[in-house]
């Protein structure tokens, strides 16, 4: 993990560049794709999901989440990305829905930097990475 700086702008330019934001998807989805069948499982998502942390911070303080409900969030964020409702994710679907979360935080963020602590394969720290390449060029 690290500590990084970021703003609206960040994520936007990011998911503008097709390329790169198309080789992290690919490579996202590969990873969680275990069975190789071009297919997310609720299972294979089920690691991207607990990545989320939706409750296991507060302000920053980790606590234990109800498992019950842990389970009921994941199973709705998991219907999120099922755009067709047939038990799975495509690379289509994954693309799309992560693209959409991304616009969402982008949008919730604004124009005003804010420091976050991002884990060292997240979207956000890739858009960080490209972001400083691109000034450093």
């Amino acid at each position: 993990m690290s500590v990084e700086v970021l703003d609206s702008s960040t994520i936007v330019n990011f998911l503008e560049d097709e390329e790169a934001f198309s080789i992290f998807i690919q490579d996202r989805f590969a990873h969680l794709d275990t069975d190789c069948n071009g297919l997310l499982s609720y299972a294979e998502m089920l690691e991207e999901l607990r990545a989320l942390r939706v409750f296991e911070t507060h302000f920053g303080i980790d606590v234990k989440p109800d498992p019950e409900e842990l389970s009921q969030v994941y199973g709705s964020l998991f219907v999120q990305f099922d755009h067709d409702s047939n038990g799975s994710v495509d690379l289509e679907e994954f693309t799309a829905e992560t693209k959409r979360m991304m616009l969402a935080m982008a949008s919730g963020l604004g124009f005003l930097p804010v420091q976050m602590v991002l884990e060292e394969d997240s979207l956000l720290k890739k858009a960080v990475e490209r972001e400083l390449a691109k000034i450093a060029s």
